[in-house]
């Protein structure tokens, strides 16, 4: 396996100074981006919603548990196997406690197009606390473009056009006011990354993530994107 030269301390250090500029560069790049998103125009949600969670039938508005914010993990279900899909339950193994959250009026919330029971006992099989609710039987999914049926409707944004059904992972963020819901943003794919702090933590590493999509030294060790990802019981 061939490595970065091995230089010495002063040597380092000037090298890594050089990045630290390029990273600072960056974090103001990435906070410019976020005030931009902050600045999003936002839509009202029209439709009512109906969810099923540990106490029944509760509406988009009742998952705001009373705060102003809400944030929703769009979960991939796969029905072939009554489970949740590894890179999704990946994400979720990487929420934080909540009540840092709570703390800047926001609620987090997982939403699965899967029926309740099932999806449940999964959630209880990975032992995760997080507010879990199933929007199966209702638009939500395809409407927010995680359920993805071209007999059903093609997505808005962020996906190719689709000729088989399929599910996808999303982020979407809400604001409610008076009782009215609003729609301000919404996330996939590679949006996703900063969810993973797993994925954060093996980017200051010296070998990465370990994927071939990154550039890396050649010999470095790599294998296909979360070709590797397993449930976190089934490592």
């Amino acid at each position: 396996m061939s490595t970065p030269p091995i230089v010495s301390r002063d040597e380092w250090l000037t090298a890594r100074k050089a990045l630290l500029t390029k990273e600072k560069a960056f974090s103001k790049a990435r906070d410019a981006l976020s005030a931009e998103r902050r600045r999003l125009p936002m839509v009202e949600v029209a439709k009512d919603y109906v969810f099923e969670g540990a106490n029944g039938k509760v509406s988009l508005l009742d998952l705001f548990e009373g705060r102003r914010q809400l944030l929703v993990y769009h979960f991939m279900w796969r029905f072939d196997e009554g489970q949740g899909c590894p890179s999704c339950s990946w994400v979720i193994d990487n929420v934080g406690h909540l009540a840092h959250l709570h703390a800047r009026d926001t609620s987090f919330a997982v939403v699965t197009r899967g029926p309740f029971s099932e999806t449940d006992a999964f959630r209880t099989r990975m032992g995760w606390t997080v507010p879990w609710f199933s929007s199966h039987g209702s638009d939500f999914n395809y409407d927010f473009d995680v359920s993805l049926d071209p007999a059903v409707k093609q997505p808005v944004y962020n996906y190719e056009p689709i000729s088989e059904p399929g599910e996808g992972p999303g982020l979407s963020a809400f604001i409610q006011d008076s009782d009215r819901v609003f729609h301000t943003y919404s996330t996939y794919a590679r949006g996703l990354d900063v969810l993973v702090s797993t994925y954060n933590y093996l980017d200051f590493s010296a070998f990465g993530r370990q994927e071939v999509h990154e550039d890396s030294p050649e010999g470095w060790p790599q294998s296909p994107s979360m070709a590797w990802l397993r449930h976190h019981d089934k490592y």
